[in-house]
């Protein structure tokens, strides 16, 4: 393909000989642009990762998992709410519901029966669904999503309640045989956020929702008998699909996500897109929102064609193998296991921090 410097060195061609190049010098630059976009299209993004949630509080799949292994509610409760104990709700507690357009003044114990059998399944053995029935209990007494206006929605920006309709006698029983329980910290009430699956770890408050006070309650705790069918995932995208999902955050062309740091857990915190021209600075709940993944708890590769898989700059220092969980824990000295039932939806968790508690889903509310 004849150069641009090339083509001035020759002013005797006629006008048809270097109209001729001019054809030539477009046809070899398209070429070299469908063969950039062909092989940015052969590339795919392998992501490997674990757990389905916002990672704070109560991992119900983790709570089901320990009262499989012998441990009572209040165990459970004390293993992810660190230095909690069991005190004793207010008499004649009433929560306010956002239900629709209007607001539903529901009795606590009542509104508790018709968030356990929403929150997860009634054949979970009876001390996961006592322990779902003490945080969800807690939840409504500490969250404030509505300001003056009310206390919980009814969906997951709060936690599911689905009324009378969605009760079964297995849930029914767990939150009769917690009657009024609620978990405190030093003496009062502590917000008891919860998510479905950790996959094998949970996370500091403060790492999940940036600008959230660290609370010593709500600190990342091992979770080794957390199995759920969302403890580890995969998920392959092409290379244009992920720069489709991260339009208006890549320079130039996408190269890949380069990862700069992780929490407690390995659940991403910053990452970086890399781009041709420079690269974009982003949170992991961004990241994970914007390509769709259930957890920030991920780790990227790169398969190029048939090529062969090539892990992604990560500088966080952790084990790139998200199945890893840690070793299980002895079960607890006097535990009180409990027989059947509890059940699992996760909840989108509402902050008491402030909006981006409430904005990143999960459970402990719905």
């Amino acid at each position: 393909m004849p150069s641009r410097a090339a083509t001035q060195a020759a002013p005797l061609r006629t006008a048809l000989a270097g109209g001729l190049a001019a054809l030539a010098l477009c046809a070899g630059a398209t070429g070299a642009s469908a063969a950039t976009a062909t092989a940015t299209a052969a590339k795919t993004l392998l992501i490997a990762g674990a757990g389905d949630g916002h990672g704070v509080g109560m991992s119900q799949d983790g709570a089901d998992g320990f009262a499989e292994h012998g441990w009572s509610s209040q165990q459970i409760l004390a293993h992810y709410y660190t230095g909690t104990t069991i005190g004793q709700a207010p008499a004649g507690t009433v929560v306010r519901v956002l239900i629709g357009s209007a607001v539903h003044r529901i009795p606590l114990e009542r509104y508790v029966r018709g968030v356990v059998s929403a929150e997860v399944p009634s054949e979970w053995p009876a001390a996961a669904l006592q322990a779902q029935a003490i945080a969800s209990r807690t939840y409504a007494l500490t969250a404030h999503a509505g300001g003056s206006k009310f206390d919980v929605y009814a969906d997951t920006r709060s936690q599911v309640y689905r009324g009378a309709a969605a009760e079964t006698p297995q849930t029914n029983a767990a939150v009769a045989a917690t009657a009024g329980q609620i978990v405190i910290y030093a003496g009062a009430p502590a917000i008891t956020y919860f998510f479905a699956d950790s996959g094998g770890m949970t996370e500091d408050v403060q790492n999940a929702w940036p600008g959230s006070e660290p609370q010593p309650w709500l600190r990342g705790v091992s979770d080794p008998y957390d199995t759920g069918a969302q403890a580890h995932w995969k998920l392959s995208l092409s290379f244009a699909t992920a720069a489709a999902r991260l339009r208006g955050l890549i320079k130039g062309t996408f190269r890949g996500i380069e990862v700069l740091g992780r929490g407690y857990s390995p659940r991403i915190l910053t990452a970086a897109i890399l781009g041709t021209t420079g690269n974009t600075r982003i949170s992991g709940d961004e990241l994970a929102a914007r390509l769709g993944l259930q957890d920030t708890w991920a780790y990227f590769s790169v398969r190029s064609g048939a090529g062969p898989v090539k892990p992604e700059p990560d500088h966080s220092g952790r084990s790139p193998a998200p199945a890893t969980a840690p070793a299980p824990v002895a079960t607890p000295a006097g535990h009180q296991g409990g027989s059947a039932a509890p059940g699992a939806t996760a909840s989108a968790a509402q902050s008491a921090a402030g909006a981006a508690a409430a904005a990143a889903g999960g459970t402990l509310a719905g």
